[in-house]
């Protein structure tokens, strides 16, 4: 459906730009904050979907690049808006009035006319350049990302990723080892990590933000992405949406043979 299409385009590009994580000062569960917030992303995506020409055979394409995120469509603005008046308050003038309807009334709009201003209100608090509207063959909306780290950013996560190299280095090791002591249990975890992971699951499904938080990181780190995939490799974890691996609603749930390794562990 037309709101399925929407959801797949916002999930993929949610699962690959950054975001980090904060605390839980205010609150149980740690906020979220994407690199590029994920309702300027939904505008853009129901934007291309309701007001293309849908008379074209061409196709609204979704592009995230290092340093934009491009979204085009077979459309264009119909008279007597201008590209100029995106940028101030406007009157709605849909390509397709049935289908921005449709998109209001299941609120993947919150008001008609409102869509462009708010992507540029929503991209400056964020600290991002205005969205860029332009047309060619077709519409385009070009959002770009946040600046590239520093110099001495990118030494840090240089010298993190080796240290990592070497804990997973450490730590397959470790798994060979009990491999062979016993391949047929899970008698021991190859650090804490393992098991605070697991315990964050032991109530409820949670997302992966509590799973970095539990086992004390402070984002995604190639470490966590091994110990996560393995967790669920060895069927201790198991997805909420395993057809949608990177969906931001994705969430894990411990499984049975997780809750007998976790009463068997040392808190």
């Amino acid at each position: 459906t037309v709101f399925q299409l929407v959801d797949q385009a916002v999930d993929f590009v949610l699962g690959k730009i950054d975001r980090t994580v904060g605390t839980r000062s205010e609150s149980v569960r740690a906020p979220r904050t994407y690199e590029i917030p994920p309702e300027v992303v939904t505008e853009a995506v129901v934007n291309a979907v309701a007001h293309r020409d849908y008379t074209s055979n061409g196709s609204a394409q979704v592009m995230l690049f290092a340093d934009r995120l491009e979204i085009r469509n077979p459309g264009r603005l119909l008279s007597p808006l201008t590209l100029e008046e995106l940028r101030v308050a406007h009157n709605s003038v849909p390509v397709n009035p049935l289908l921005a309807e449709s998109l209001y009334l299941a609120e993947y709009i919150e008001r008609m006319g409102t869509g462009t201003l708010d992507m540029i209100r929503r991209c400056a608090a964020a600290g991002l350049p205005e969205p860029e509207f332009a047309v060619t063959d077709g519409f385009v909306t070009t959002i770009r990302r946040a600046a590239l780290v520093g110099q001495a950013e990118g030494h840090a996560d240089q010298a993190e990723g080796q240290a990592e190299g070497q804990v997973g280095q450490a730590e397959g090791q470790v798994g060979q080892a009990e491999g062979q002591a016993d391949p047929s249990t899970d008698q021991a975890f190859p650090s804490a990590k393992d098991a605070a992971m697991l315990r964050a699951c032991d109530r409820e499904d949670v997302p992966g933000e509590e799973l970095l938080a539990a086992a004390g990181y402070p984002r995604r780190t190639g470490d966590f992405r091994r110990r996560l995939e393995r967790l669920l490799d060895r069927g201790l974890l198991e997805m909420t949406l395993p057809d949608r691996p990177r969906s931001p609603l994705q969430k894990y749930r411990l499984t049975a043979r997780g809750k007998a390794v976790l009463a068997t562990s040392k808190p």
